[in-house]
């Protein structure tokens, strides 16, 4: 068969329709597409996408549609997706070499975009809309379950590997009445950081985490370990517990695979977040044995597709003054990242885990949170 109708023998038994009526139906304008996706798979699917090449009404339904139906395991090995093996097997991409790539690359695209995109919380994760609709409320609802869970006391002190622009440690310091001290790769988050928790007590350091040698109370980690890697995720975790008191406690918060991988998405290792990978559960609890007890697990990873979809509104109604700093071809890539993640996330593809762990077990047991 040619390539048009390789394509069409994936999407169709999920019910997408070649430039078919349904909202999630894709429309090809260039007919090197179907040749561009058999050659290099998922880069090809998106860069044909951001190049202008197909278009899609509602990008999230339609990749809900493919997730949902694993229609991506049917694609089979691309050379991209080749070359992503041979280099996570041969190398250590998450090393202190490249552990400020992703910093460069993504998170200090602007501040401006991120500003806008996430609202007045500045948290970029996964929100916790148990009991709200709103984006930052259910961002401050996250904030709040990390502090109740970590159990934290006014004047303790708190260590944030990977704080982002310093969004949780401005609101445990005000809160909590805690002191915390912020490590983030982004010289952008850094400094954004710092004037956000301008008079409350927040350090906020750019550094990698495996230079981190203090003793704090409780230790939170939030959306920071899908840049570690599986080679490091031993010495990660080693880390935290020589940081950690003995009765203190570590929250993790992580997007979850369903299954070990030890590459990426060659689209999103391109454009998006270079280096990265997703830990499956096996990778992360074989990595806690012998060195943190597991108190508790949370999975609200349904929510992620809804903080996406708020991202995503925020971004687009905010184009018409970011386009001043972005080309088009951006905000295709953007647009293609936050609805493609938001189907998988709908799909049940990727999860969201918080973990609490301890160094030798809570005494008396550890009382859930939620």
């Amino acid at each position: 068969m040619d390539s048009k109708q390789w394509v069409e023998s994936l999407i169709k038994p999920v019910g997408i329709t070649l430039n078919g009526n349904n909202d999630f139906d894709i429309k090809v304008i260039n007919n090197e597409t179907y040749k561009r996706i058999q050659l290099e798979g998922t880069l090809g699917l998106g860069e044909a996408y951001m190049d202008g090449w197909w278009e899609c009404e509602q990008l999230d339904k339609f990749f809900y549609k493919l997730l949902s139906s694993h229609t991506e395991e049917k694609i089979g090995i691309s050379f991209p997706l080749i070359l992503e093996a041979i280099k996570a097997r041969l190398f250590n991409m998450q090393s202190r070499k490249h552990a400020y790539e992703v910093g460069q690359k993504h998170y200090d695209l602007g501040n401006d975009l991120f500003t806008v995109m996430l609202g007045q919380s500045m948290a970029y994760s996964c929100g916790y809309f148990k009991e709200t609709d709103d984006l930052d409320s259910a961002q401050f609802a996250k904030f709040d379950l990390i502090c109740k869970k970590l159990n934290l006391k006014t004047g303790q002190k708190v260590l944030d590997i990977g704080c982002g622009w310093g969004s949780f440690a401005k609101y445990a310091a005000e809160k909590y009445g805690v002191e915390v001290t912020g490590a983030t790769i982004s010289k952008e988050q850094a400094e954004f950081a710092k004037n956000f928790c301008k008079d409350l007590p927040v350090k906020i350091y750019l550094e990698d985490y495996r230079n981190l040698n203090e003793k704090f109370d409780a230790i939170v980690s939030v959306g920071m370990i899908e840049h570690v890697g599986v080679k490091n995720y031993s010495v990660f975790m080693q880390t935290a517990k020589k940081c950690l008191k003995e009765n203190g406690l570590f929250l993790l918060h992580t997007i979850g695979g369903l299954k070990s991988e030890e590459k990426t998405d060659p689209w999103v290792d391109k454009y998006i977040f270079p280096n990265g990978m997703i830990p499956s559960l096996k990778q992360l609890t074989t990595n806690m044995e012998g060195v943190f007890v597991i108190e508790d697990l949370h999975n609200f990873g349904i929510y992620y597709d809804k903080t996406l979809m708020a991202w995503y509104k925020n971004f687009e109604n905010n184009w018409p003054v970011l386009n001043n700093n972005y080309d088009e071809r951006f905000h295709r890539m953007w647009r293609y990242y936050l609805l493609s993640c938001a189907g998988a996330f709908r799909a049940r593809s990727l999860q969201l885990w918080q973990f609490v762990l301890s160094p030798s077990g809570v005494k008396g047991g550890y009382q859930s949170i939620r």
